[in-house]
């Protein structure tokens, strides 16, 4: 039978000051370990058996230690090495105990992680990779809008299929009138749900929560919610008929100020109205008569170039510089136009069934069925990308020599005051070979 170590007090283990190790008995196997300026509680502990180098079983011996004295006192110290004794004699191990309640405690914390904090962590984690404040804001609106009410401060190891749809399908008032969000407003429901999957993906790789998302669409939701497609109804951009145009913009001209000039150059470069508002002059090249869209300002992520007509080049010689800004389209009060601009122009032209943004079907529906333009420089014109994902692998070019051309004929197009609504006469084809 092992010796027992003699008991030491308090005040005797606190005038222990050489290197070594200590037994100070009350609970077998618990030391005063001194190295330099360290000392710490450690107990040396038979537990169970392993095979040795020789391969032989010898008692698996482990040390455990409890921290550092006098921080852990001489009473705590014991209390705690009599503890891990009573689990070895029954069969457990101390060590692999506390591993395991580490482990679990890290568990119970990661499992009560809120949806709320998990979608901030989510948007913290990735808006250094997305194009645009505005694209930031969307996530961040929606979510504070239609998800955090319901699910918002809920574990979100809890989240499942009948909470999420909770969320997408919640009562909204539209018009004085009530309806589920899915039916009310499914292009907004629908980025929502894709949020929520993306938010739970992450949740489950970061360990929060486990099991399959309950925010997916195939296989899942798509057997208690129509497909947006069957749902929403389509709202295209209010579009001018081409051949009232010319009238347009000959009373477009008569406007006086920035925002009316900014809507201007929108149709003649057939561009969307972001890319408008936020072209600098830096962007414009007056000698090769381009502007040039960075990709981060491009819808598609690519950057894009538009030629300029004599128009546009007139236009923009017009414009007077601002001091301190590099804006072609400088707001009032200085910086960028607001998103409204445009629209308020249409709006004191009593054009209030119109948008900037149909102007853009405008061009198309008159190069379309007025011109020979192939459909690929339309859609480059556009800044659209093409559908067919063959086509497009070989169409490497940006067609910009006919685009030129293309943008000269839509120029004079808008110039001309004879197509009227009441005119029959249609623009002869200009035919061009690729």
């Amino acid at each position: 039978m092992p010796k027992k170590a003699k008991e030491l007090s308090a005040l005797a283990v606190s005038r222990i000051k050489t290197d070594g190790r200590y037994a100070v008995g009350g609970a077998d196997g618990l030391h005063l370990r001194i190295a330099g300026s360290s000392r710490a509680w450690v107990l040396r502990l038979a537990v169970g058996s392993r095979l040795n180098s020789k391969n032989k079983i010898v008692v698996h011996r482990r040390d455990i230690g409890f921290g550092s004295y006098p921080e852990v006192s001489l009473a705590e110290a014991r209390e705690k090495a009599r503890e891990c004794r009573k689990q070895a004699k029954a069969g457990i191990d101390p060590l692999e105990e506390r591993k395991t309640a580490k482990a679990r405690a890290k568990l119970e914390a990661a499992m009560t992680k809120t949806f709320e904090e998990c979608a901030s962590a989510y948007i913290s984690a990735n808006r250094s990779g997305w194009k645009n404040e505005k694209h930031i804001q969307q996530w961040e609106n929606t979510l504070a809008t239609y998800a955090y009410p319901q699910i918002g401060q809920l574990p979100v190891a809890a989240i499942d299929t009948g909470l999420v749809l909770s969320v997408l399908q919640q009562d909204v008032n539209v018009d004085d009138e009530t309806a589920q969000l899915w039916h009310a407003k499914t292009e907004t429901a629908s980025r929502l749900r894709g949020r929520i999957e993306v938010i739970l993906d992450w949740a489950a790789f970061r360990g929060f929560r486990e099991g399959e998302n309950p925010a997916r669409w195939k296989g899942h939701l798509q057997h208690e919610l129509p497909a947006r497609a069957k749902v929403r109804k389509v709202e295209h951009h209010p579009a001018l008929p081409y051949n009232e145009l010319g009238h347009f913009m000959s009373d477009l001209r008569q406007r006086e100020g920035v925002s009316a000039r900014a809507l201007e150059f929108a149709i003649l470069t057939a561009a969307r109205s972001g890319e408008v508002r936020g072209a600098t002059w830096s962007e414009i090249d007056f000698k090769t008569r381009t502007w040039t869209v960075p990709a981060e300002r491009m819808k598609a992520g690519k950057e894009h170039r538009v030629p300029l007509s004599d128009a546009t080049m007139k236009l923009l010689k017009s414009l007077p510089r601002v001091a301190g800004s590099d804006y072609v389209f400088t707001a009032p009060r200085g910086g960028q136009l607001s998103d409204m601009a445009l629209t308020s122009v249409l709006r004191r032209m009593e054009r209030t069934g119109l948008t900037q943004h149909g102007f853009r079907s405008t061009f198309r529906d008159w190069a379309g069925e007025t011109t020979s333009y192939p459909r690929e420089v339309c859609e480059h014109a556009l800044a659209h990308r093409l559908a067919d994902g063959v086509e497009a692998a070989y169409q490497r070019g940006d067609l910009l020599a006919k685009r030129a051309r293309l943008m000269s004929d839509w120029a004079l197009y808008c110039n001309t005051s004879r197509n009227t609504h009441s005119d029959n006469v249609v623009p002869m084809k200009r035919g061009v070979t690729l």
